[in-house]
């Protein structure tokens, strides 16, 4: 079984996911940890659960998802991967971090792809990738089927959707990605979003403005 912990870190308020089950494996989705207070929070339940992280994996390359991905790396010796078509996006980072306030940030190097059909594994757990383009092209998310959740990044949120007037966004892309491939899951499916509360597929199909 997956335990989900979630921290929220950085001034845009960004959900970091820790995934980990019964062998103590755990991989963390979207480090937006930027600051050492930060960093040693997420460090500090890794080490008071024991647990052993094994991959960092990415739902997008926006600045408040990968602030805290070159420090894990290091501290953790672990690769690093996301969707080749968000490769540019976090290569981009270093050009407009300091604009944020971000001057301390560091590019982490990026050590393999995620794609859809894809099933990443760790421990005893699996998770199905989909791509959810249309908040960034290359967004991905990741979903247990066994224990019934999405970790969606910023596509869905709680009665709202991903913003898409950032760079490669796509207002019609991202409503597309939501009824065909979030909205096609069992509503009872929890929806950990990037950013607010969780949700569920089913509350959001009944509930969420933009599908109204």
């Amino acid at each position: 079984m997956i335990r989900v912990k979630d921290f929220t870190f950085n001034p845009f308020s960004e959900n970091t996911y820790l995934l980990y089950d019964e062998t103590g494996e755990s991989v963390i989705i979207d480090p937006g940890c930027y600051e050492q207070s930060e960093v040693e929070e997420l460090a500090g339940f890794i080490e008071a659960s024991n647990l052993k992280p094994v991959h960092i994996i990415n739902t997008h390359a926006h600045i408040d998802h990968v602030l805290g991905v070159a420090a894990l790396k290091r501290k953790y010796n672990i690769p690093f991967s996301l969707h080749q078509l968000d490769e540019s996006l976090l290569k981009a980072v270093k050009t407009y971090a300091s604009n944020y306030g971000f001057y301390k940030f560091e590019e982490p190097e990026l050590d393999g792809y995620l794609k859809e059909g894809e099933v990443f594994s760790f421990g005893n757990s699996s998770l199905e990738i989909i791509f959810v383009p249309g908040h960034a092209p290359g967004h991905i998310a990741f979903v247990s089927h066994e224990d019934r959740f999405v970790i969606g990044g910023d596509v869905l949120f709680r009665l709202s959707i991903g913003r898409t007037d950032l760079p490669g966004g796509n207002h019609a892309a991202l409503l597309e990605s939501i009824r065909t491939k979030i909205f096609t899951l069992p509503e009872d499916y929890t929806v950990y979003a990037g950013h607010m509360d969780a949700t569920t597929v089913g509350f959001e199909k009944k509930n969420n403005p933009f599908f109204r």
